[in-house]
């Protein structure tokens, strides 16, 4: 049993609730709601659909999860959402659930921080580690690798993906897709480099990231076609795993394209160590 429900909030009898719950006042939950043990929505929080908040997850007031998507093909199906352990959802985050035309649910990984008036969009999928700053919203479809942190208000396509350990500036309008562990800014956005201090916290040593770096030069500096500038990346460091992670990001199949116009900007000239 939940340890405590306020008395003005509404818990449908068959929602499942973990033991050690705190469910503050005026939330509203919906009868098909798993909410994991130690969880805490903290007050004014509705969660609705087939959704499923982790163990020590925190939603925080006004914020809304699991509700309809806002496509107007949706028609109802019984679709999926899941937020992870012990992410912060703060306040006025919506989180929709999935579609029948998509993947059929919007997942949210565990350790994230959704900061105010987040949207995530249905179908998108938010890995572990991930940290969306105040007022960013994101299309349908949108993917976002673990670890990976999006600047304030910026603005992510449908269908996007963000590679693992990326940087996204704040009032970025980003297109395209982002590598593994890039660095984007601008609207539209174009990368500006490595996120070095991402690489660095991960525990990256200074040879990994000289090799990365070098590997960037080469893909994104580079003369000639990217097919060949790619080919030769892969022939000369695609025994290194990051760059090998950045060369099979880069050939995966994408709806939206690649972000591969480097600004002229710093890439990580300083000391990597």
């Amino acid at each position: 049993m939940a340890s405590g429900i306020h008395a003005t909030s509404v818990v449908a009898p068959e929602a499942s609730i973990g033991a050690d719950v705190r469910i503050g006042p005026w939330c509203s939950i919906g009868p098909h709601v798993v909410i994991e043990d130690g969880a805490e929505l903290v007050s004014h929080v509705v969660v609705d659909g087939r959704t499923r908040i982790g163990a020590g997850a925190r939603l925080f007031p006004f914020c809304t999860v699991g509700l309809a998507p806002q496509d107007l093909k949706y028609r109802g199906e019984d679709t999926l959402c899941e937020v992870g352990a012990r992410t912060q959802v703060r306040e006025h985050v919506t989180i929709h659930r999935g579609t029948v035309t998509g993947s059929g649910i919007t997942r949210v990984g565990a350790d994230c921080l959704l900061m105010a008036v987040v949207h995530v969009a249905h179908d998108c999928v938010l890995g572990d580690g991930v940290i969306v700053a105040n007022n960013v919203v994101m299309g349908g479809h949108v993917t976002i690798g673990d670890g990976a942190v999006i600047g304030g208000a910026a603005a992510l396509h449908q269908f996007v993906r963000i590679g693992r350990g990326a940087m996204v500036g704040g009032v970025s309008g980003v297109e395209a897709d982002v590598i593994p562990f890039g660095s984007v800014v601008g609207n539209r956005a174009r990368l500006a480099g490595l996120n070095l201090i991402r690489l660095k916290r991960l525990g990256m040593q200074r040879a990994q990231i000289h090799r990365l770096r070098a590997a960037f030069r080469m893909l994104f500096k580079g003369d000639g076609v990217f097919a060949a500038r790619v080919a030769a990346v892969r022939a000369e460091f695609g025994a290194d795993a990051l760059v090998a992670e950045v060369l099979d990001f880069v050939e995966a199949p994408s709806r939206r394209g690649l972000i591969r116009v480097a600004v002229d900007a710093d890439i990580g000239d300083d000391d990597a160590g």
